[in-house]
């Protein structure tokens, strides 16, 4: 898995902190990392955007931005409105392999879900993942309303003939009300594909040495971590 797309159910799901989880994990299993994000908006010239947050909770990763607009809008509109050429999904694919050949393993963030627009002929995450070849995580929410989305991109990941490893918690609450307890199980049946993991909320607020001692318990195996599923589940209660 030297490329690995990572999507969102919608956006705020926790996308950012799930992907400095992975590429903590990944580094500290000794692989080296780099972070690619598709398109980064609503952050000026300057300012720290996703793939620098990934680097200061994760650690050593070599971060990339295809294109930065300052509106935080779908790529598409913010290229439109900003006067600027939008970012196309081959340029995306094509430093996504020009890293790989670097790096053991990377991380390509994108914009929200997987079918927001990137420029006006309809371009989207889900065509880089299909011109790298690249299996596609999903990041879904924990409560109510989660189970919709999921299913729906889960079919769209599926229809295009891309692989989905797993779908990953962006953000656990500390207390989880019946409808979060109920999509522990329903999610892994909605998306037919595993739960991969399940990050805690305000896991971004963490000191980074904590982050990072921390990120494996929060992902499965196959994300080269430690958490359990079943596990999980029954610590949660009914």
């Amino acid at each position: 898995m030297p490329v690995l797309v990572i999507t969102g159910t919608d956006t705020e799901v926790g996308k950012t902190v799930v992907t400095a989880a992975v590429a903590a994990t990944a580094l500290a299993g000794g692989r080296s990392v780099a972070v690619l994000k598709a398109a980064q908006t609503g952050v000026g010239p300057g300012e720290a955007g996703d793939a620098q947050e990934v680097a200061r909770l994760a650690g050593a990763v070599t971060v990339a931005e295809v294109a930065r607009f300052p509106e935080p809008l779908a790529p598409g509109t913010a290229a439109r409105r900003a006067g600027r050429a939008p970012v196309r999904p081959r340029e995306v694919a094509e430093a996504a392999d020009k890293l790989a050949t670097e790096h053991d393993l990377v991380l390509v963030e994108g914009a929200g879900g997987l079918l927001v627009r990137f420029d006006a002929a309809g371009g989207t995450l889900a065509d880089v993942a299909c011109l790298l070849g690249a299996p596609v995580l999903l990041v879904a929410s924990a409560g109510l309303g989660t189970l919709n989305t999921t299913e729906l991109t889960a079919r769209e990941l599926r229809s295009r003939g891309l692989e989905l490893p797993g779908v990953v918690i962006g953000s656990w609450p500390g207390t989880p009300d019946l409808a979060s307890r109920c999509n522990l199980a329903d999610l892994p049946d909605v998306s037919c594909a595993p739960l991969l993991g399940a990050v805690p909320a305000g896991a971004g607020s963490l000191r980074p040495a904590a982050f990072r001692s921390a990120a494996p318990r929060w992902l499965a195996p196959r994300l080269e971590g430690t958490w359990d599923a079943d596990t999980f589940r029954t610590l949660q209660g009914p």
